[in-house]
């Protein structure tokens, strides 16, 4: 059966030229800690994507061989399961330079600039990147295409598991506004113990969830209130800035049954309020 679309054909109709020296790339790293502009940087290409923007270019900019030489543009997917991977955007090398560290380290370093006008495919589409031991950096010409095997809604809609949940203000009212199939089935059927991290005054305030809505019953209210959820402290907070919730980040530390009760949840809450210090989290009130 013939595919019905390739990335080559797709990319060309938004305007690509495509007969330029393009190459695909797969950002997919096992490892834990990557030297990034001289630091050992923790983290993975997903997550520097979706949280740290300037982190990814670097890490997408910075290599150990000129494996971009003569290449005009690279097509840039994040790795996902099996052999899948998700566009996130076009990029045009500008030039290239060598880096050298005070350790006496280098990597060759490719200046780049994401062209637009691929904004309404980007996180969207997914491609089989294809089985083997394929090179996660690959020349795309007519004879090596991919093909397009999804179009999804971004994202936003792929819940990472209930361990690697962070998110911020906009991602959580995107969630919750849009109502994401996976997410809301899978933050509707638990309860959990949560952690807010206050970005700009280094603060934590945790909490628990503990109604037959779960998880995703509790965070609607800190989405519809703009962040502070009716917690006093917050509520204080974004009461004297309105914007002051898009210093919030929500992340999952303990998942509950979706029967517990409220006081068992709020035990368990005072224990963990008691691990991380009260001194940390000084945006509880208790």
């Amino acid at each position: 059966m013939d595919r019905i679309i390739s990335i080559r054909e797709l990319l060309s109709l938004r305007g690509l030229d495509v007969n330029k020296r393009i190459k695909v790339v797969r950002h997919k790293d096992a490892r834990k800690e990557v030297i990034i502009n001289g630091k050992l940087e923790q983290g993975n290409p997903y997550d520097w994507y979706r949280y740290n923007r300037e982190l990814f270019i670097g890490y997408q900019s910075e290599q150990g061989r000129d494996v971009f030489k003569d290449v005009d543009y690279i097509v840039s997917f994040i790795g996902e399961q099996g052999t899948t991977a998700r566009f996130v955007g076009v990029y045009h090398i500008d030039g290239l330079e060598m880096k050298t560290f005070p350790d006496g380290a280098s990597c060759y370093y490719y200046r780049m600039t994401q062209l637009t006008g691929f904004e309404a495919l980007e996180e969207r589409i997914i491609i089989d990147w294809g089985k083997g031991a394929l090179s996660w950096n690959q020349w795309l010409t007519k004879d090596k295409d991919k093909e397009v095997i999804e179009i999804t809604p971004g994202f936003d809609n792929v819940f990472p598991g209930y361990e690697k949940v962070l998110l911020r203000l906009g991602d959580l009212q995107n969630i919750i506004k849009k109502e994401y199939p996976e997410w809301k089935k899978m933050l509707s059927a638990v309860n959990c113990i949560y952690v807010i991290s206050d970005r700009k005054s280094k603060s934590l305030y945790v909490g628990s969830t503990y109604n037959q809505d779960g998880i995703w019953g509790r965070w609607k209210i800190y989405a519809d209130t703009g962040g502070h959820g009716n917690d006093i402290t917050l509520k204080k907070l974004c009461d004297e800035d309105p914007l002051y919730g898009n210093n919030f980040s929500w992340a999952i530390l303990e998942i509950l049954p979706l029967n517990i009760s409220l006081d068992e949840a709020v035990a368990i809450e005072k224990r963990y309020k008691d691990k991380l210090g009260r001194e940390v989290c000084s945006l509880n009130n208790n």
